[in-house]
């Protein structure tokens, strides 16, 4: 009987003719065919015929299954090779097969899940009904007419706990292959997955084209008369338009392509969950602050540069959102409009003692115990006589005053702390808690009792480096601290 190798790409590589005991399936498996040199042949039930796996939709390397030919007429059997390269199935119908195949496997695989599952709790039934026996810790009776069978119970226990495991493990990859299965087409559809195959597909078109003229490309020449050539690039233009239906399709659905004159330096962009001002606009891409600064932020700024001017690309099929730089700044938060209401009683002036009995001496709480002079917050002792502090302000009033912004540097000791700037003590919590006042080397700090100027701190140049940050929270600094700032400290 002779052997038939026919090839085409609808079908892909065929072998028919072929008998169980004729020897050629020890050739038909070398793993030395294919595209790769390095796939066997494989038998199909449903053919009932060898295949070439991955065959389909390809141009045959032609040497190779002349090399296969030979190796069965030299073992004696008759073969014959048959090569059709243009008879082919559009793209839209190959992917219609593999999304149709992809569902049948999506079936497939959930029933084996089930049935691997049924096998896992079936045997942890059996192994449970034997350990009931056991369930108030019977030991093993050593020389006993009951040892043979306890023993052989254990090992039942075992063996069934054992495939009750395997099977849950079956379990489990059955259905993650089902999951993949039933996510195919998703997969293959996804808009951002889809524009960068785009891409591939119109520099392969290009290349072809420019081999069909005679140019080189992609490093390399190819003989224009070749008959491959303008199949390719048939295949080539019906799958880009398949792709391109595709984009339009996730367009009319609300998905937004974005591309170079949609951003400008400033504006910025959605990468992947956080916003990152745009550096520069690129054909491809844009330019942006390096991913690493990201961490723990939702919004990165030109000027958080915590990498020595490291810079990352945002491509645009990974962009999903854009914003301009107006609309990045923060909402002024408005203030509410206070009801006349009864006056409060006006906090004692700073200075004004409070009374003895009513707040602690010296931190002013009110879990101060006069008879016995304890107080439950500072726990200070009765048999202390501590000097009397001024009594504090009201808390809305003490959110309010001064306080000095400092900078401090790693590894670099100062006789004199360096000041930035006085503003209240509510704007310096807000700008020192901010992530970026802070960096590798420095970080902001402040305090109410600086001490005393040109002794213990001193002013030092603002390269405005955090102007922006001042502006987002709405801070306007000041450059000097009066005497009438300092004079709680002194008191102090």
């Amino acid at each position: 009987m002779t052997i038939q190798i026919k090839h085409t790409r609808r079908e892909g590589t065929l072998v028919d003719g072929t008998s169980r005991s004729d020897g050629s399936a020890k050739i038909l498996k070398l793993r030395e065919y294919g595209r790769t040199l390095r796939q066997p042949f494989r038998w199909s039930r449903n053919l009932d015929c060898w295949y070439l796996p991955h065959s389909r939709d390809h141009a045959a390397y032609t040497p190779n299954l002349e090399l296969l030919a030979q190796r069965l007429r030299d073992a004696g059997l008759d073969a014959t090779l048959t090569v059709d390269n243009t008879d082919r199935r559009s793209f839209s119908e190959a992917e219609q097969d593999r999304e149709e195949r992809a569902a049948d496997r999506a079936d497939r695989f959930a029933g084996y899940a089930d049935n691997a599952a049924s096998n896992s709790h079936a045997a942890w039934r059996s192994a449970h009904a034997i350990s009931e026996r056991f369930e108030f810790g019977q030991p093993i009776l050593r020389g006993h007419h009951s040892e043979p069978r306890a023993l052989r119970d254990r090992a039942r226990m075992d063996s069934s706990m054992r495939k009750s495991i395997s099977e849950g493990d079956r379990a489990q990859h059955w259905a993650d292959r089902q999951k993949a299965a039933a996510n195919y087409e998703q997969f293959r559809t996804n808009p951002g997955r889809t524009l960068r195959r785009l891409d591939t597909l119109r520099a392969d078109l290009r290349a072809v084209e420019k081999w069909q003229r005679g140019e080189s490309a992609k490093g390399y020449s190819r003989n224009p008369a070749d008959p491959e050539l303008p199949i390719r690039h048939e295949e080539l233009t019906e799958e880009i338009a398949h792709w391109e239906q595709v984009i339009n399709d996730a367009e009319a659905k609300g998905f937004k392509v974005w591309s170079k004159v949609d951003f400008t330096r400033g504006d910025f962009a959605l990468y992947r969950g956080t916003w990152y001002e745009i550096l520069r606009v690129n054909p491809k891409s844009v330019t942006i602050r390096h991913i690493f600064n990201s961490t723990g932020r939702t919004v990165v700024r030109a000027t958080d540069d915590g990498y020595d001017g490291w810079t990352s690309t945002a491509p645009y099929d990974d962009v999903s959102g854009r914003k301009s730089a107006a609309e990045m700044q923060p909402a002024a938060v408005p203030t509410p409009a206070v009801e006349p209401q009864e006056q409060a009683e006006p906090s004692p002036p700073i200075g004004e003692l409070a009374p003895a009995s009513e707040t602690c001496p010296m931190c002013h709480s009110s879990q101060w115990r006069a008879e016995v002079r304890r107080c439950a917050h500072c726990h200070h002792a009765p048999d202390q006589k501590p000097n009397h502090a001024p009594a504090p302000a009201a808390r809305a009033n003490r959110q309010e005053s001064a306080a000095l912004v400092l900078i401090a540097s790693k590894n670099s000791p100062r006789r004199r702390k360096r000041a930035l700037w006085a503003v209240t003590r509510r704007q310096a919590q807000a700008v020192c808690s901010d992530p970026r006042t802070s960096g590798r080397s420095y970080m902001l700090t402040w305090t109410e009792q600086p001490g005393t100027e040109g002794t213990e701190w001193e002013w030092v140049p603002d390269n405005g480096s955090l102007d922006q940050v001042l502006r987002d929270l709405g801070i306007t600094p000041r450059r000097e601290w009066t005497a009438a700032q300092q004079a709680p400290a002194a008191a102090a």
